[in-house]
C-alpha cells in the first residue's frame, strides 16, 4: 500500500435527510467517504492505518465542495462527481477504482466485468478485495458492482447502504 507520510486530513460530517456520513480530504482532494451512520471512530481508525502520524482536523468550510456534490447526488441531481480525489493504493487497486468510475450511473457490473476491464480476467477475487478497500464510498461507485448472478454482495457501507444507493440511481 502506498502511503503518504505526515499531513493534515480535514474532515466534516454530512448530515442531510437521513444520510449521515463522515468525509475527509487532504489538500490534494477527497480521500475518504464513510459508511452510513457509522461513528467517527471509523474515520479515525482509517486515518491511523493509512496516514500514520497525520493530523485530523474538522474543517466544514474546506470540505464544503465535497459535501455539496454528495448532497446533490443523494437528492438525485448529480450523476458524476467532479471533485478532485486523493486516494492512495497499489497500482492494482487504482486500476480497479478507476474502472469503477467508468460504470455508468444507474447500471451495474460484475466483479468479472471489472477484472476484464483491467485486463486481469483471472483476478476476480483480487478485484473484490480491491473494491472492499475503496476509501471513497459513493463517489467511486463500488456499490454498482454485484455478483455475476445479479445478487448483491458485500459492501463496506453495508448491504442496506448499497441497496439504497442502487435504488436511488434506478429511480432517476
Amino acid at each position: 500500500m502506498i502511503q503518504k507520510s505526515k499531513q493534515t486530513i480535514y474532515w466534516s460530517q454530512l448530515s442531510h435527510g437521513d444520510w449521515n456520513i463522515y468525509v475527509a480530504a487532504t489538500n490534494a482532494g477527497l480521500c475518504y467517504v464513510g459508511s452510513q451512520d457509522k461513528p467517527f471512530e471509523e474515520l479515525e481508525d482509517w486515518v491511523r492505518r493509512k496516514f500514520p502520524a497525520s493530523e485530523l482536523i474538522q474543517d466544514d468550510v474546506n470540505l464544503q465542495s465535497y459535501v455539496t456534490e454528495l448532497i446533490e447526488y443523494f437528492e438525485g441531481n448529480r450523476q458524476r462527481f467532479t471533485v478532485p480525489f486523493d486516494f492512495q493504493g497499489t497500482p492494482f487497486q487504482l486500476a480497479v477504482w478507476n474502472a469503477l468510475c467508468e460504470i455508468p450511473y444507474g447500471q451495474t457490473k460484475s466483479y468479472s466485468d471489472i477484472a476484464n476491464v483491467i485486463l486481469k480476467p483471472a483476478a476476480v477475487r483480487a478485484v473484490g478485495t480491491a473494491i472492499g478497500a475503496n476509501p471513497v464510498l459513493v463517489t467511486v461507485p463500488c456499490h454498482r458492482v454485484i455478483g455475476k448472478n445479479g445478487s448483491l454482495t458485500g459492501y463496506r457501507g453495508g448491504l442496506d447502504m448499497k441497496t439504497r444507493l442502487l435504488r436511488l440511481e434506478r429511480s432517476q
